[in-house]
């Protein structure tokens, strides 16, 4: 008998977790972090992108990429992946310390580097959670 009452609170309890804790009984994997601002700028000033653009002349000198993630569950991580055609320029690994978070990287910008770049923004798990694309002009 009292092997049943056990076994009967036991499970109560785990239908209780799922039921009032559904957050809580998910696995990490389901856990979604989201890019929901991403852009590129002239400067970042208190956490807000100043002179977003996608065009820069080739004498910008510097260009700031500024995103807003949500979903983060707990710490982790995201990777600002800067590309000047095809061509990894830059890889910034940035803290991401909760659920609505804003980071942001930097990039000094040689004027000779003119065309097309774009900004990998990855996930913990290296997937790619948005692409911002810009343009250097000559």
């Amino acid at each position: 008998m009292k092997k049943l009452n056990y076994l009967a609170l036991s499970m109560l309890i785990v239908i209780s977790i799922f039921v009032f804790f559904p957050g809580n009984a998910m696995s990490q994997e389901s856990e979604r972090m989201v890019v929901t601002e991403g852009a590129v700028c002239l400067d970042v000033i208190d956490l807000e992108c100043v002179g977003a653009d996608t065009n820069f002349p080739a004498n910008v000198g510097k260009l700031y990429c500024i995103t807003k993630i949500t979903g983060a569950m707990g710490a982790s991580k995201v990777t600002h992946v800067w590309y000047y055609g095809q061509t990894e320029r830059a890889r910034i690994s940035l803290d991401v310390r909760s659920a609505n978070w804003r980071t942001y990287s930097s990039k000094k910008i040689q004027a000779h580097e003119t065309g097309d770049w774009h900004i990998d923004v990855l996930g913990h798990e290296n997937e790619s959670l948005k692409v911002i694309q810009f343009e250097i002009g000559p």
